[in-house]
């Protein structure tokens, strides 16, 4: 799968990325910082990438729109990035043997100190 990072998460995520054998960039890398959430999104379609972000509010909202997508994954909490990094390890595990998340949304919470993983389509068939 190929990846974009956008830019309220840390740029380690790339690497994270990486190690699971994933492509991945980050906003940031692609002189993409400080555009607008739907001046991303062409690129994103454009280029099949699957978006990481914690801006759960918007994305939701213009992925709802989108007929095809590679996919939606949001870290909800706000958190430091050694934990953004473990957390998106966490998705990119439950991950491991599936080809593609076409037009999914996977989504990671916090319930006290455990990870919670809720994986749904979008939009909704």
């Amino acid at each position: 799968m190929k990846f974009l990072v956008d830019e309220c998460l840390h740029t380690s995520l790339v690497a994270v990325a990486q190690s699971h054998g994933h492509d991945c960039f980050h906003v940031n890398w692609l002189g993409l910082s400080g555009e607008t959430d739907w001046d991303l999104m062409p690129r994103i379609i454009e280029e099949d990438f699957a978006f990481v972000t914690n801006n759960a509010r918007d994305f939701r909202k213009l992925y709802a729109k989108e007929e095809l997508h590679a996919g939606l994954v949001i870290i909800v909490p706000q958190v430091l990035p050694a934990q953004q990094r473990e957390l998106f390890a966490l998705i990119l595990q439950d991950l491991a043997g599936d080809q593609d998340m076409v037009n999914e949304v996977i989504e990671v919470t916090l319930d006290g100190e455990h990870a919670v993983l809720t994986r749904y389509s979008l939009p909704e068939a």
